[in-house]
């Protein structure tokens, strides 16, 4: 099993199948602000994209998630060694981020960003004004140089739903795959992610009543 798993991981399968569940059920999503946030997991094993992180005092790898404005996950970001802060190579990896909605049809012109004071850089705020996106960034104060200027738009009301993105990583940690890394290869590490995005995915549509 574990050969087949690898075979489709290899030919972008695992992806493919998560961005198509993505394109044909788009319509139960709530796409009214997204969330993105990182998250750090320990990695046992060693492999590739692993750093001591002081803060866990372990080994561990990060990635960038964004998720819909009830904490469905939508796309995650290629790993990341854990000794890097959030905003390591932020811009790459937010593209990233928003090719896979485009390619499960879901447009990013006009979508609310939210994203906390780790996120609070001109870098980030460029890109989202590129692709049209309102971001909605807690100011960082501590970091002056990132400090963009004092009417920047920020909307408290609107930020509080970031909290549902808190709610998606507890449900990937459900998983116990996600919740320690031992994959040494993190292709298949980010592979057992989509196929997590697609069972809570489906989850959530087989919950809803049918009328």
């Amino acid at each position: 099993m574990y050969a087949r798993f690898n075979k489709w991981r290899k030919d972008g399968s695992w992806q493919k199948a998560w961005l198509n569940v993505l394109r044909l059920n788009k319509h139960w999503l709530d796409c009214s602000s997204v969330q993105l946030d990182g998250s750090h997991t320990l990695a046992k094993n060693g492999g590739a994209a692993v750093g001591y992180q002081g803060r866990k005092k372990a080994r561990t790898t990060t990635a960038l998630f964004l998720t819909d404005n009830q904490g469905q996950p939508l796309a995650c970001a290629t790993p990341q060694a854990g000794n890097h802060h959030d905003s390591f190579r932020l811009a790459a990896l937010f593209e990233e981020l928003c090719i896979l909605l485009e390619a499960a049809g879901i447009a990013v012109d006009g979508l609310f960003l939210n994203a906390d004071s780790a996120f609070d850089t001109n870098e980030l705020r460029q890109a989202c004004a590129t692709r049209g996106i309102e971001a909605n960034i807690a100011r960082n104060r501590r970091a002056t140089d990132w400090q963009t200027d004092n009417d920047t738009f920020f909307d408290p009301e609107l930020y509080r739903r970031r909290a549902v993105v808190e709610h998606a990583n507890a449900w990937l940690d459900s998983f116990k795959t996600l919740l320690v890394r031992y994959e040494t290869s993190i292709g298949n590490w980010l592979a057992f992610h989509w196929l997590a995005f697609i069972v809570l995915f489906l989850r959530k549509i087989n919950a809803k009543p049918t009328f």
